[in-house]
């Protein structure tokens, strides 16, 4: 089956579009450890879907085995189809699954959209029906790995869209706030955004009194959405 994936992957290859991937993450990805075919997402999520229905009988044990083998290929749309196979187990998972997920986000995340493709579902899911675990992603806000630190504020933005967990999301941002790469930034600044939809008044707050030394990425991102006499007032340097 993954002969068969890959070699379907193949033919929707679309030179044009590789090249402009290519340029894209130049600057983001780990370009020399992970390659690229050149399958736009759309189409690799319908190839995923279809071979998931063949596989769904399968046990979980089996299917993760399917996904790591996905993963070792170290290609971009073959690791697209790992991931979301792993979301569709989301209703089996359970605490010892934890150790795969946090392997797979340190050797297999190689950019900002892989990162953000296993946090917001995989393993986001994870952290929201095992809360108990937030407080093991803290550790990865102080990794050497600028995926592995974004990663500590994205896998919370599933939890926050469902109103939770806003006192974590704060301490994250804390740690992360002056942090130096411009992903990171973006990573925690996506987070607080996404914690304003539900909690707007605190999450302005918490930026109002952070303002003078958060980075403008970090600051533009988590007031967006806000009203727009607010945002001129967080954006106010004193």
């Amino acid at each position: 089956m993954i002969e068969e994936i890959g070699e379907e992957l193949r033919r929707y290859a679309d030179p044009k579009y590789l090249k402009g991937v290519k340029r894209f993450t130049k600057k983001e990805d780990r370009t020399d450890s992970v390659r690229y075919r050149g399958v736009k997402t759309g189409i690799v999520r319908k190839i995923a879907t279809k071979y998931y229905k063949e596989i769904g009988s399968r046990s979980k044990d089996q299917i993760f085995s399917l996904c790591k083998e996905l993963l070792e290929l170290q290609r971009s749309e073959e690791r697209t189809v790992a991931f979301q196979w792993a979301f569709h187990l989301k209703k089996q998972y359970e605490p010892a699954d934890f150790d795969i997920f946090e392997s797979w986000l340190k050797k297999y995340v190689t950019g900002w959209g892989s990162c953000d493709d296993l946090c917001t579902h995989a393993l986001g899911h994870f952290v929201y029906r095992f809360p108990e675990f937030v407080a093991k992603t803290e550790k990865w806000a102080s990794s050497e790995n600028r995926w592995v630190r974004r990663a500590s504020a994205v896998v919370l933005i599933y939890s926050l869209r469902r109103e939770q967990p806003l006192d974590q999301a704060f301490e994250r941002a804390d740690i992360l706030l002056q942090d130096t790469e411009d992903l990171v930034q973006k990573g925690y600044g996506w987070m607080l955004k996404e914690a304003a939809n539900h909690f707007p008044e605190e999450v302005f707050r918490f930026v109002m009194d952070r303002k003078d030394i958060m980075p403008r990425t970090s600051l533009r991102y988590a007031i967006e959405k806000m009203p727009e006499t607010w945002r001129k007032k967080a954006m106010e340097r004193e």
